[in-house]
């Protein structure tokens, strides 16, 4: 795999004119990936580093997860999007919406976190995708996706996000233990790496990385004096309504909102209704998967 392949094919988010183009979904369907540069603007960046940081109920409900190294990267989870700041991101036009248009169809909140690795002691992710989990959760289809929104700066330094761009034409691979995590099948992933291209996906705080649930994604420890935070919103297509009960939630109607909201929304943070996830509830379900 090259070590020097930068993520350079995206489009510049403009508030006022925005839509899925042809040559978007395009670039989605054959490569896996949809960047867009700006999606938060400067106000709106800022205002949801106010209501994340210095959180409370984030910092009683986030949990580590440990790599091969000992390094931990913390992460907060909860399982639909509410009525905050928080919430109108997830919700907003140009998130979920535009992942309805991706996805040919209306999409449901299927879960947000905050993903926190900080500087020096941030670990690693080990090669999966997210639909190796979701599978197991009883989602027939791989009709789900997530938008990875940069509250940092994304380096290769800091451990960006990497991606084998195209692999999710190869379809759900066999996901296991690899090391302290799940992760997917090595072997499988040597062999794809070969004739998909591995990219870095270096993001400036406000961009927006919109990948299929089926893209091999992985990421290095954060061994810079850079923290990185993101913002990852999940969604599910709601012809894809899960056939089990687990971890995350079944169909449930989504109500868009514009994308003023994210300013104009009057509550920073309130947790009602969002079901946040403890990490002995995490763990339940996984050990039972």
């Amino acid at each position: 795999m090259s070590e020097l392949n930068l993520l350079t094919s995206y489009y510049n988010f403009e508030e006022d004119t925005f839509t899925v183009t042809d040559d978007m979904q395009e670039c989605f369907n054959n490569n896996g990936y949809l960047l867009l540069r700006g999606l938060l603007s400067h106000s709106e960046l800022n205002r949801v580093m106010d209501v994340v940081e210095d959180n409370s109920v984030i910092d009683k409900f986030a949990y580590g997860n440990k790599d091969d190294k000992d390094r931990e990267s913390r992460l907060c989870l909860w399982n639909h999007p509410g009525n905050d700041v928080t919430g109108m991101v997830a919700r907003c036009s140009k998130v979920a919406g535009t992942c309805a248009k991706l996805l040919s169809g209306e999409v449901y909140h299927y879960h947000t976190k905050l993903m926190m690795k900080e500087a020096k002691t941030g670990g690693s992710f080990v090669w999966h995708q997210d639909y190796g989990y979701w599978y197991r959760n009883g989602c027939l289809f791989p009709d789900m996706m997530t938008v990875f929104i940069a509250l940092d700066k994304c380096t290769r330094e800091n451990g960006c996000l990497q991606i084998l761009s195209g692999s999710h034409l190869c379809g759900r691979v066999e996901h296991g233990i690899v090391g302290r995590q799940i992760g997917a099948d090595v072997n499988r992933v040597s062999e794809i790496s070969k004739v998909c291209e591995h990219l870095y996906v270096e993001l400036n705080p406000g961009d927006a990385l919109y990948f299929h649930g089926n893209v091999l994604h992985t990421s290095s420890a954060n061994m810079s004096s850079m923290r990185r935070w993101a913002l990852l919103c999940a969604y599910n297509k709601a012809s894809n309504n899960p056939v089990m009960e687990h971890l995350h939630p079944y169909y449930t109607p989504l109500t868009q909102v514009a994308n003023t909201a994210i300013m104009e929304c009057p509550v920073p943070w309130d947790a009602t209704g969002k079901d946040l996830v403890t990490k002995d509830r995490r763990e339940r379900f996984v050990m039972a998967s």
